[in-house]
């Protein structure tokens, strides 16, 4: 049979699709913008013939109705980073968190996260009767691998993507044809403290560093300050339209890249239509799984290697709490870890976690010890540089007592009173 005769033979509508969903069923849904919300959707319509659906994910674009209390017999949701439509029902009781690092998922759904069913999203076959995944790459590709049933929504909105992106038509159980807009993020509002900090991170950045961006508006801001820098190159889990922006003021070329020159790496994007445009059947874009992309021994293979994250609080020591306030699990390890490490590996790489000095002007940041219940995202000796609006301070290869003196540097004018009380108790010294 050829692909084309396959893939006819294989169509249907999503109220049939998710039939082939049990009770027990581990169900993994494609990631974050590339979520095949149609197929979600009807899942959560069928759920009446459910018991006990496990639905394991990363970050949910989607409304997540699966979450709701009354669905609580028919879906659990296991989350692998907590999002805004998941985290009420992981703090309820009605939903659980894996800690995991983001490079390390494919490999679970290999051992203690089998898959039973992958809904995911790709593009209409090309000529070679191969799909694309599109904008999300990163796990999906490996639940579709695990998976014992792989529904697909084929969505021609959807950007083609080039690189280690492509899954065969043969490798789909279920093709349902469903056009709709990719998910858009808008872009973030940037401050005078984003601006203040971004400014700060980009006297770390050099011409021709490779640069891993998180999410959000520091992220964004800090390349509002990279214009008049030269080729700059892009290996990074994933990137927004200010990537974009930089690539047509010709401050990114990825022409001094030590991996992939030329290329811009990622495993998953997140934007607007522009990006979306802008990676659509790109030869210059290489999208690749997670377990790739995020390997700290592949992203050390980049020399002058740059990873920029973020944080919930610092404490005096360097410790870095990422993802909890106290003991609510508000997002997850993601990549932080695996970049902070991989850039540690490159040569002339730098690690950074940049962050507001306060929340919202109340609390701050930089504290004597986490918060009770904190998770610590990235230990002590793994943080670099800490960047605020007010400063630069670097840990690695200090002592405690010059982590925390260089930390109280940059935290907000109104809490180093406060901090510096606690220095002179803990070493005994004046600061």
């Amino acid at each position: 049979m050829d692909w084309k005769t396959y893939y006819e033979a294989h169509i249907t509508d999503a109220a049939a699709a998710v039939k082939r969903i049990k009770s027990g069923d581990r169900v993994v849904v494609g990631h974050a913008c590339a979520e095949p919300s149609h197929l979600v959707d009807a899942m959560v319509r069928n759920a009446a013939a459910y018991e006990n659906v496990e639905i394991v994910h990363m970050v949910a674009k989607g409304n997540s109705e699966y979450c709701a209390p009354e669905y609580s017999k028919n879906f659990r949701h296991n989350a692998l980073f907590v999002g805004a439509s998941t985290k009420a029902a992981v703090a309820e009781g009605r939903g659980d968190f894996t800690p995991c690092y983001f490079s390390e998922i494919p490999a679970l759904f290999q051992s203690t996260l089998p898959v039973d069913v992958a809904l995911v999203q790709v593009t209409p076959p090309n000529e070679h009767g191969m799909c694309s995944l599109g904008v999300s790459v990163d796990y999906t590709m490996a639940a579709a691998a695990a998976a014992k049933i792989v529904i697909a929504q084929v969505n021609e909105c959807m950007p083609y993507t080039n690189g280690a992106s492509e899954i065969a038509v043969e490798d789909i159980d279920c093709f349902v044809l469903h056009n709709a807009p990719t998910i858009p993020l808008a872009p973030p509002k940037i401050g005078p403290v984003e601006e203040a900090i971004g400014k700060n991170v980009a006297t770390l950045i050099r011409d021709g560093d490779t640069l891993q961006l998180g999410i959000g508006a520091i992220p964004d801001a800090v390349l509002l300050f990279l214009k008049d820098k030269k080729d700059l190159g892009i290996h990074s889990e994933m990137f927004s339209d200010g990537v974009v922006e930089l690539a047509e003021a010709g401050a990114i070329t990825n022409g001094k890249k030590t991996l992939r020159r030329g290329k811009y790496v990622a495993t998953f994007l997140m934007g607007t239509q522009r990006l979306y445009d802008f990676v659509d059947h790109n030869p210059d874009v290489y999208m690749a799984p997670v377990d790739y992309v995020n390997d700290p021994y592949v992203i050390a293979q980049n020399e002058n290697m740059v990873s920029i994250n973020s944080c919930v609080q610092v404490d005096l020591m360097g410790q870095v709490a990422s993802e909890t306030i106290g003991m609510t699990q508000i997002s997850g390890t993601g990549g932080q870890v695996d970049f902070i490490r991989g850039a540690a590996r490159s040569k002339g790489g730098r690690a950074i976690i940049a962050m507001s000095s306060t929340v919202k002007g109340k609390t701050s940041k930089i504290v004597p010890l986490l918060d009770t219940g904190a998770a610590v995202t990235t230990g002590r000796c793994d943080v670099d540089y800490v960047v605020t609006e007010y400063g630069i301070a670097q840990l690695k290869g200090h002592t405690l007592r010059q982590r925390a003196r260089a930390l109280i540097g940059i935290a907000h004018p109104d809490f180093r009173d406060e901090l510096i009380g606690e220095f002179k108790a803990r070493f005994h010294c004046e600061y």
